[in-house]
């Protein structure tokens, strides 16, 4: 199981790259996010995904998928494990979309938006909100897609909620779903209240 390849890129286009490490080349999948990150470098680092290749029910390989941010690559796997969403059409989307926009998107329950992308109709795009939204809020990530520093406002706020005697794991849940109602928390003290709100 791979958890990130590190290497030369020989060979780049906006759907796959080959990457070179100590002679073994490996050809990568990659979405047009990725891939924006990587066409100016000659090294890089993808975090990777290693998907089965089935034919007539048998597996014949296995497919790798580089993401050139861990969160990518956490909703790349959260997308593939919604019956009938496959690896491309979750490639497509995160090749259409920047991850902040798709999370923001199943958080608020926007069909419209999902099914716009490529390969997904309207009862494919209810299913991705239904299975996906709980899980996508509690994704720490999503704070830092939305391009805020909310590292020492979490800290504090969860210290805070820790010593009011609520599970810490609860907290964090909380803390996250806070940030994604109100995106523009910028104090300690209104984090808090959102996330108490939260847990009644």
């Amino acid at each position: 199981m791979f958890s990130y390849i590190k290497g030369k890129i020989t060979f780049k286009s906006p759907t796959y790259i080959w990457i070179d490490v100590n002679g073994l080349g490996y050809e990568v999948n990659v979405s047009l996010i990725t891939f924006e990150h990587i066409k100016d470098l000659q090294e890089c680092r993808l975090f990777i995904k290693q998907v089965g290749k089935i034919e007539n029910q048998n597996l014949t390989g296995f497919i790798l998928y580089g993401f050139f941010e861990q969160s990518e690559k956490e909703l790349f796997e959260k997308l593939t494990s919604v019956s009938g969403v496959g690896s491309n059409t979750a490639i497509t989307m995160l090749s259409t979309y920047k991850v902040s926009d798709i999370i923001n998107a199943i958080v608020s329950g926007d069909v419209a938006f999902v099914k716009s992308i490529k390969g997904i109709g309207p009862k494919s795009a209810q299913r991705i909100i239904l299975e996906l939204k709980d899980k996508v809020v509690a994704t720490t990530q999503f704070a830092e897609e939305k391009g805020v520093s909310y590292s020492n406002i979490k800290e504090e706020a969860l210290m805070a909620l820790v010593s009011l005697g609520f599970n810490k794991n609860i907290g964090i849940k909380a803390i996250n779903k806070a940030m994604v109602n109100n995106p523009d928390t910028s104090t300690v003290e209104s984090l808090i209240k959102d996330s108490l709100k939260l847990m009644r």
